[in-house]
Parts: structure tokens; C-alpha cells; sequence
């Protein structure tokens, strides 16, 4: 009688466990690799100084480096870690991150048992009314790109394509994909003109939509951080970031990164200039960034 009793108990206990898992978490196949995409112009590109973290944070990268893989600007795949820079007038520093760096060792963390992919594409000063609109023409990119490289840009089909073949790389080492979902940190080139500030909420939907036709997911999940500089024309950082709340509103499958609209800007601290985040600023962006991705897993 005890050990049926026990066993009982055993079972109730088990199940338990189990529905508490499947509802924090979607259960995904061991050796399949999650993919995650990120995109955006310079705070996407990222300003945080690997040397200013903690030997507790770089012993905690590099326990999941193994693991979790970086593709930036159709570069191979390469351990999460830094990327090499020049040091500039304004940064000073070589060892450069993103917020992809807190984004691989999050979700490294909260899935001990996966295996990512992070694929990025982000160029510093561009707008997703020109260079990266999912319906791209040379007219538009000359409207608002400065310079003629900028004005060449076709980000979102570039990124694309750099998926693509980052998918075909997996194949070839026999290794299946699952897109866990995308960020975004881009907007401020946009405040420029009226143009681009009025369209931007209908081109955000746009760029979704391409990714999840193209890609062939239909939910696949989208998390924006909402910028907060103070350039270009007045009133149009507002009405973007307006935008990136409309855009959630209306999607269950998209979230969106809420930051202080003002200095000082406490919640995601910048460098001098007020407008790239420094390297706590980016250590919290890709952490909420991944946070929020988790979030929206249950939703799929």
C-alpha cells in the first residue's frame, strides 16, 4: 500500500513538472539549431566595450560559446564572443559588441540543452525608408541615404540572402533550423524626413511581412526597440516611436522593446553622445531583447 501510495505521488509530482515546463517553455529538438535574426543600423552594430565587462560575464560567454554562433554582415559563423574594430576619435576601444553578445548567452542560459545561430545585418546611419525597405528602390534610397555606398544598399534583401546561405551551411553539416524570431533596434535616420517619419509604421509591417513570406514563417516572432534620440525633424522621433507600439498593437507576435523618451536615460545608459548605448546599455538591450523572444515563444 505505501509503495503504490508513492508511486502515485511520484507520478502526480512528475506530471506536474512536466506541464510547468511545456508552459514556461516551447519544447524544441535537441539537435535542431534556433535561429535568430537581428537587424538594425548603429545601435544594432553596438558601441559596448568587451573590456569593461566582468570576468563573471566573460566566463559566462564563453561556457556557451560552444554553442552559440555569430554571423554578422554574411561573415562566417564564429563563437560568440567580440568583434574586432578600429578604435575611432569617438570610441577608443577595439573589442566591440551588440546586443547580440547578451542575446546568444541569454537564451544559452535559459536553454541549456540548444544550439544557436545568430545572424546579423546592421549598418550604422540608415533608414528603413531607403536602405532597408522590404520594397526598394534607387529613388528612395537617394531621397533619405547620404552618400552613393548607403544609397547602393539593399539591407533587407542582403540580410536575406545572408540567411539563406547561413540555412544552406546548417545543411550541408546535417543539422535542421527552427527560427526562434527576429529584433530590431533601428529608427532614429528615419526622424529625418517627413517622408520616412509618416510611413514608418506601414513600412515596419512591411518589412515583418517580407520576412515571414520569404523565410515561410508565418508567426515568426519580432521584437522592436523603440529609439529615443532627438534627431531630425521635431516631433518625428515621437511619432516613430508611436509606430513601434501601433505595429504591437495590431500583431500578437510582435513586442516592443518601451525605453525612457528623455535624458538622462537611466534605463538603457548611452555613451557621451546621447545616442549609441555604452556597454551596461547594451549588456541590458540584448538581455530584454532575448527575454522578450522567450516571451513570445508561447504564443506560437
Amino acid at each position: 500500500m505505501y509503495k503504490k501510495s508513492s508511486l502515485i505521488i511520484l507520478v502526480a509530482v512528475f506530471m506536474q513538472l512536466s506541464c510547468k515546463v511545456k508552459k514556461d517553455k516551447t519544447s524544441y529538438v535537441k539537435d535542431e539549431v534556433q535561429v535568430v535574426l537581428l537587424a538594425g543600423q548603429s545601435n544594432m552594430a553596438g558601441a559596448g566595450n568587451y573590456d569593461e565587462l566582468s570576468e563573471e560575464l566573460k566566463a559566462r560567454i564563453a561556457k556557451v560559446s560552444h554553442r552559440v554562433w555569430v554571423s554578422q554582415s554574411n561573415t562566417l559563423q564564429k563563437p560568440l564572443s567580440f568583434y574586432d574594430n578600429k578604435p575611432s576619435e569617438k570610441y577608443n576601444f577595439k573589442k566591440r559588441f551588440g546586443p547580440e553578445l547578451f542575446v546568444g548567452l541569454t537564451l544559452a542560459e535559459a536553454y541549456p540543452n540548444q544550439e544557436f545561430l545568430l545572424i546579423k545585418e546592421a549598418k550604422g546611419g540608415t533608414a528603413l525608408y531607403g536602405a532597408w525597405n522590404p520594397e526598394w528602390t534607387l529613388e528612395k534610397t537617394r531621397e533619405i541615404e547620404k552618400g552613393e555606398e548607403k544609397q547602393s544598399w539593399n539591407l533587407c534583401d542582403i540580410h536575406i540572402n545572408s540567411i539563406k546561405e547561413n540555412l544552406i551551411n546548417l545543411d550541408q553539416k546535417n543539422k535542421t533550423h527552427h527560427f526562434f524570431g527576429m529584433a530590431w533596434m533601428q529608427g532614429e535616420n528615419d526622424a529625418r524626413l517627413k517622408v520616412s517619419i509618416n510611413s514608418y509604421a506601414e513600412n515596419l509591417k512591411k518589412l515583418i511581412r517580407k520576412y515571414r513570406t520569404t523565410l515561410n514563417v508565418e508567426k515568426l516572432p519580432f521584437v522592436a526597440g523603440q529609439i529615443n534620440s532627438h534627431y531630425g525633424m521635431e516631433g518625428g522621433v515621437r511619432i516613430i516611436r508611436n509606430a513601434f507600439l501601433e505595429v504591437a498593437a495590431e500583431d500578437e507576435n510582435v513586442l516592443v522593446v518601451e525605453t525612457k523618451e528623455n535624458s538622462p536615460y537611466t534605463d538603457f545608459p548611452k555613451h557621451s553622445d546621447n545616442v549609441h548605448y555604452n556597454t551596461e546599455g547594451q549588456i541590458r538591450l540584448g538581455t530584454i531583447f532575448a527575454n522578450k523572444l522567450i516571451e513570445l515563444q508561447n504564443l506560437k
